[in-house]
């Protein structure tokens, strides 16, 4: 007979519990009847999001999981949902779906204080699935579950906005490269992306790059392509002749000796200039973004975010700018460091205090560099309550490999690999880009807006490099790409078909 570990009064027994009965709907879903229904380890407690509650933690480290497994299921899409709560720290806390006749499917469990709800989906194609809700904890983590739903379909809180950024594909084309769908056909990129799930695209903008690409007119033919796919528009304004990042927000040359004054005209100016232009030949954006990683504001040093009354004015005559070419152009304003809640609350503080005009917040969120998933979920759910606005991850990529495919060191390598916590192959990514995915989908009532893959089509292309000023230097990207070292696309595309 299986039996389950409970903890009371301190104290951990072991007691009978009844068998498990298979069958195509779940049982006990809210644990109101103990672990009836249920294998595996838990105990039920009170603190439900009504009655009981299913938590998982033990004075020393464990692993313990609680199943359910649902036999006689059509073939098909199937969905499940719980309401969790955590304290965090640990090694792995999931909700997954597996034995179900593909891969594992899996959606983290955030660490939160209030009740949050996650999901994934998967394809059944055996006739079962199994419910698993999992914890590899150290001593005294502990985790919550409550409220289990499994239900034929994909999930009902799917994202919006399903985007990649794909700024530098027309350089790539131009200089040779070639992409290919899954099953190897040679096509066009755009369509590629777009018939896999993509229904947005990204372009950012540079003032006067060296190359020529990124500016006003290259955007404006890239934007015809994405809007020809019939996919909605993103536009990411640097205010910078090359790359801003948290660590760059560098004027462009031509706006270097403006007084202030002059500089939050320009801001308005070529904000306006490039908007108006998408407008005139009928490829309006649908949202643009008011700088790049503005975490430490832009075009320093007037505009840094120690002097926040001159970066709430270059913001707002950007805004301005959106709204004056077209009202219902979204406004988004975007950090870097997704999981960083002290720094983007003193941010945003900041930013509503002095009236910045905005409708997004979108947030970069690489888990190799800005922290777990758990930290990303933390973080947006507390912006989008705080400031009762809807979240996009404007930035996020994975590694399918670590080796290289040109001589330029990539920038994914095995210590990402390993602060990443996914490995470096084809599933890996996709399962890397689902728990982001998923993340965005648990947001609060609605507010997990989408997510934006980072240029999924960066591959290793002679002459297509990091730098605009030198056309011999290499792509550090390639490796994070959503196509693989043949040009065809990798699994991870599909999860934007899913999201």
């Amino acid at each position: 007979m299986r039996r389950l570990a409970v903890i009371l009064a301190g104290a951990l027994l072991l007691i009978p519990a009844a068998p498990a009965t298979a069958a195509s709907t779940l049982s006990n879903a809210g644990f109101e009847s103990g672990l009836s229904g249920w294998t595996g380890n838990g105990y039920t407690e009170s603190g439900g999001r009504s009655g009981l509650r299913l938590t998982h933690w033990a004075s020393g480290a464990y692993r313990w999981e609680t199943t359910q497994t649902l036999t006689g299921l059509g073939n098909g899409s199937y969905t499940a949902r719980v309401w969790v709560r955590s304290g965090g720290g640990q090694n792995a806390a999931y909700l997954a779906l597996k034995n179900c006749g593909g891969a594992e499917q899996r959606a983290t469990v955030p660490a939160t204080d209030a009740w949050a709800q996650i999901s994934v989906t998967t394809t059944v194609s055996n006739g079962q699935c199994t419910v698993s809700l999992f914890s590899d904890a150290n001593a005294g983590n502990w985790a919550s579950f409550d409220d289990v739903t499994f239900a034929a379909g994909s999930t009902s809180g799917t994202i919006q906005i399903r985007g990649v950024d794909v700024s530098t594909l027309k350089k790539s084309e131009d200089r040779g490269g070639v992409y290919r769908d899954s099953a190897g056909v040679q096509g066009d990129a755009l369509a590629i992306l777009r018939s896999s799930g993509a229904n947005y695209g990204r372009l950012k903008v540079w003032v006067n790059p060296a190359d020529g690409y990124n500016n006003k007119a290259r955007v404006l033919t890239m934007a015809s392509r994405i809007k020809g796919q019939g996919m909605k528009l993103l536009v990411d304004f640097h205010y910078s002749d090359s790359w801003a990042d948290p660590g760059q927000q560098n004027k462009p040359a031509a706006w270097a000796s403006l007084s202030f004054s002059a500089l939050r005209q320009a801001v308005y100016d070529h904000t306006y200039d490039v908007l108006n232009a998408l407008k005139a030949q009928g490829t309006a954006a649908d949202m643009v973004q008011v700088g790049n990683e503005i975490n430490d504001g832009m075009l320093w040093p007037d505009g840094r975010s120690d002097n926040w009354a001159n970066l709430a004015s270059l913001l707002t005559a950007g805004s301005n700018a959106v709204k004056a070419v077209n009202s219902s152009t979204q406004v988004m304003l975007h950090l870097a460091e997704g999981g960083n809640n002290s720094q983007h609350r003193w941010w945003f503080d900041q930013a509503v205090s002095r009236g910045v005009p905005f409708d997004v917040i979108g947030v970069s969120h690489y888990i190799y560099w800005h922290g777990s998933v758990a930290s990303l979920q933390s973080n947006i759910n507390d912006l989008a309550s705080r400031y009762g606005k809807p979240i996009v991850v404007a930035e996020t990529a994975y590694g399918f490999t670590l080796a290289p495919d040109d001589s330029e060191p990539n920038i994914f390598n095995s210590s990402l690999q390993q602060a990443g916590g996914y490995p470096a192959t084809a599933q890996g990514q996709a399962d890397a880009l689902r728990a982001v995915v998923n993340a965005v989908k648990a947001v609060p009532n609605g507010r997990g807006l989408g997510v934006f893959y980072w240029e999924p089509t960066w591959t290793a292309v002679a002459g297509n490099g990091w730098d605009p000023t030198n056309p011999s230097s290499g792509n550090g990207w390639e490796n994070q790409a959503l196509f693989d070292y043949g040009d065809r696309a990798l699994p991870a595309l599909s999860v934007l078909g899913t999201a």
